[in-house]
């Protein structure tokens, strides 16, 4: 029952998609830090080796995976690489994932909810099903699909990615019903308000600050607030948590937002 051996990952094999920067890269690196070996997967070749050097320089244990969850061919060989280099799959963050321009329902275009759609939801349900798959064969296994305050509330122009989001929540469900008795966990981290490259230049801006100013916490949240909660539902420190919706938000979902 020591609280430092049940967040321990020592040994633990783990998988962070979305990983070259962001939220992905701060869960990977969280993840090497707690003691597993790491391997961040996402497009952009020269974001992922920078993130796997600064894990390194830490003294954690990386390695970088090409992948585009908008392609089943590129999942596939994804994990017919990551087969060939661990024997298994202990721990995954299903974290890829894009986010939309404002735009009212009746303005949007098919092809930009498709891209939304095509990332967040399925291209985490194909990245969900080829864990499930291994992790269902040996028994054991969590996977954490990133979800969002927008996974439990809604928000104005915002309908891809809210749908997105609150079908992540479904998946979740789903996936930690049928997988419970096989020895997987299945739990969503959905974060609130977090400054990314994506939303900084706007949360900087005079409308971005009022609106800050509306929230119940009255501010976004730091990276480091989310250390915990990820290490809660990959740990044995979270071995009775299984379809779990985790909101890490100050509260904002408390209130307008």
């Amino acid at each position: 029952m020591n609280p430092t051996t049940l967040f321990s990952l020592a040994h633990k094999i783990a998988l962070v998609t979305g990983a070259s920067s962001g939220l992905g890269a701060h869960f990977a690196e969280v993840l090497a830090a707690a003691g597993a070996t790491v391997v961040l997967a996402a497009r952009r070749t020269d974001k992922l080796a920078s993130v796997v050097s600064r894990i390194e320089a830490a003294g954690g244990c990386a390695h970088a995976l090409v992948m585009d969850v908008t392609s089943a061919e590129s999942v596939q060989q994804g994990f017919t690489q990551l087969d060939e280099m661990f024997e298994t799959l202990d721990i995954v963050v299903n974290n890829a994932g894009i986010a939309s321009a404002p735009r009212r329902f009746v303005d949007a275009e098919e092809a930009q909810w498709a891209a939304v759609l095509d990332v967040n939801l399925t291209g985490a349900w194909r990245v969900a099903q080829a864990s499930a798959k291994r992790m269902k064969h040996q028994r054991s296994g969590a996977i954490v699909n990133t979800g969002s305050i927008y996974s439990h509330v809604s928000g104005n122009q915002k309908a891809d990615y809210n749908v997105s989001k609150a079908a992540i929540d479904q998946l979740t469900k789903n996936m930690a019903i049928e997988l419970a008795r096989s020895g997987v966990r299945v739990n969503s981290l959905c974060p609130g308000y977090f400054a990314t490259a994506i939303n900084e230049e706007e949360f900087n801006s005079d409308r971005g600050r009022a609106y800050i100013q509306r929230l119940v916490p009255q501010r976004v949240g730091e990276f480091s607030e989310l250390t915990g909660p990820l290490l809660l539902l990959v740990s044995d420190a979270g071995s009775y948590m299984n379809g779990a919706s985790l909101i890490v938000d100050g509260g904002s979902v408390l209130g307008p937002i």
